[in-house]
């Protein structure tokens, strides 16, 4: 669809994408929109997740929606940080139907079309595979992560893209840091931009520190046609589920908890940790006093 990007205004006079024509006129609704999009402005600047400059044609985007209110909200973002001239990206929207039984196949399209958003629309077979491959009371997210990444990245060749982008939140941070944790050994969690083993692809999340509530609410006020996971979302007791639940918990005695942990994502001490690959404890060498030359 055709539109005139100076038609359709925010507050400030700032043109928006047509996504926002009916977009909540509130003054708390658009104080959450603006922290959303200043939250993925300051990721995109702090991590360099924007080409530096413009070659003979534009970077590509594949930007990854699964029909949920984060994939939403990241693509609802761009797109609002691209219509003010602050992203020299060319966007482009790529759903992969897993083949749920269900699946309301006409929905994501039918809103992309409907915006004027180039896309494309894959069609792969992996709920079949992840159902047969995953023994009965196992988790599927594992396995269907690898098999939806790796179609990703190929459609993200196909496309000349630079990078992949996913609407990973600050929550999803935090709880990926807590499984690896307590589960995997390690400390880890999500980066703002990863590089992919073969080197030739960017996995970059622009909204990593905007807060699972605030992308909800954001969601809920736009009214985004949500499409509910029936595979991982339909088990319970998940790993993740169990970690959002303990910093629940800990949110509601002691609110701003989450933000002090991401903070501490961002804010790493090598030498007070005990990885002798990422610090070299034994260069360590004291400074020898003169009072200690001249002892006896």
């Amino acid at each position: 669809m055709a539109y005139d990007e100076t038609d359709i205004e925010t507050e400030g006079r700032a043109p928006a994408h047509v996504l926002f024509a009916d977009a909540p006129a509130s003054l708390t609704f658009k104080k959450l929109r603006k922290r959303i999009v200043r939250n993925a402005i300051d990721v995109i600047a702090r991590y360099g997740l924007a080409p530096k400059a413009q070659g003979v044609r534009p970077a590509k985007w594949l930007v990854c929606l699964s029909g949920g209110k984060d994939s939403y909200t990241l693509l609802a973002a761009l797109l609002d940080i691209q219509a003010k001239g602050e992203l020299p990206v060319e966007l482009i929207a790529c759903n992969l139907d897993q083949g749920q039984p269900g699946f309301p196949k006409h929905i994501l399209p039918d809103f992309l079309e409907r915006l004027g958003v180039r896309h494309r629309i894959i069609t792969e077979d992996t709920y079949s595979i992840v159902t047969d491959k995953v023994p009965e009371g196992r988790t599927y997210c594992s396995l269907c992560s690898r098999l939806r990444r790796g179609i990703l990245y190929r459609v993200a060749r196909e496309e000349g893209c630079e990078a992949i982008v996913l609407g990973h939140h600050r929550d999803d941070a935090l709880e990926t840091f807590m499984m690896n944790l307590f589960h995997g050994g390690r400390l880890a969690a999500m980066p703002p931009k990863l590089l992919n083993d073969e080197g030739d692809l960017f996995v970059l999340r622009p909204l990593l520190t905007c807060a699972e509530d605030d992308i909800a609410r954001f969601a809920e006020a736009m009214k985004f046609p949500i499409i509910a996971c029936n595979l991982c979302g339909s088990q319970d007791g998940l790993q993740r589920q169990a970690m959002k639940t303990v910093l629940d918990e800990w949110e509601r005695k002691s609110p701003g908890r989450r933000n002090i942990m991401f903070q501490a994502l961002s804010t790493v001490r090598p030498s007070h940790l005990a990885d002798e690959r990422v610090f070299d404890f034994a260069a360590l060498e004291r400074i020898v006093r003169d009072t200690e030359e001249q002892a006896p």
